[in-house]
């Protein structure tokens, strides 16, 4: 198995690490990462437009800030995020890249309606799911950018999704974490909680990933069975 190694322990003042950002080339690697998954730098070299020999460069510096991590297998490295922390930070630069009045991306876009976030829902499609969650009493704001769930919440993802809340609680991860989405400017539930809803979501089939993009398609049946969740809080 592959074990993914941060970058060398160097002290990155705030501008270093914004300047890390800010080149359209890792900023378009790091984008083409905020899945979650490992990508080869020839991947990552084809998604910033570039050579390999300046893909190499950018994600060797991209590897010295901490903001990816490297897993070998032979003769080959695979890169990632280094963590959900810098898939927010990216995810929020969204927020004030963009002005408010500009509409980010066209409406019937899929990666608008849900994408993956790192390892949670993002989109119109995670907003949704977590309004709906408020509105039924699953999920109520809490402290300065977090949810809490309520018995009843912790009920019906225990019996409906079988996601052990209980279990997530000892995770060392921020629990259930208010995330501001970039193209629907109202926020969706990330933290532990947020990924493990998504996994099960994966795992039931309910949505499927894009092939090229980190957009994820509803199914048929995930339509049919969130429907009712989604429904009732429309009405």
């Amino acid at each position: 198995m592959a074990r993914y190694a941060i970058g060398v322990n160097v002290k990155f003042s705030l501008s270093s690490t914004a300047a890390l950002i800010a080149d359209p080339s890792r900023a378009a690697m790091l984008t083409h990462m905020l899945d979650g998954r490992a990508f080869a730098a020839g991947e990552l070299a084809r998604a910033a437009n570039t050579s390999p020999q300046s893909a190499s460069m950018h994600l060797s510096q991209l590897l010295a800030g901490g903001l990816v991590q490297v897993a070998r297998e032979g003769r080959h490295r695979y890169y990632r995020i280094a963590s959900s922390d810098v898939a927010h930070a990216v995810e929020a630069l969204g927020i004030i890249a963009i002005p408010h009045r500009v509409q980010p991306v066209a409406p019937r876009e899929a990666i608008r309606y849900a994408r993956t976030c790192y390892d949670h829902l993002a989109g119109e499609l995670a907003v949704k799911l977590t309004e709906a969650f408020e509105s039924r009493g699953l999920l109520v704001s809490w402290a300065e950018r977090d949810y809490r769930i309520t018995p009843a919440g912790e009920e019906f993802l225990s019996s409906q999704w079988q996601v052990d809340v209980d279990a997530l609680r000892h995770s060392r991860r921020n629990f259930a974490r208010r995330c501001l989405d970039w193209t629907e400017r109202r926020d969706h539930l990330a933290g532990v909680l947020g990924a493990a809803i998504c996994r099960k979501f994966f795992e039931l089939r309910w949505i499927t990933r894009d092939a090229r993009s980190r957009a994820v398609h509803v199914t048929g049946p995930g339509r049919q069975n969130l429907a009712r969740l989604l429904d009732s809080h429309a009405a």
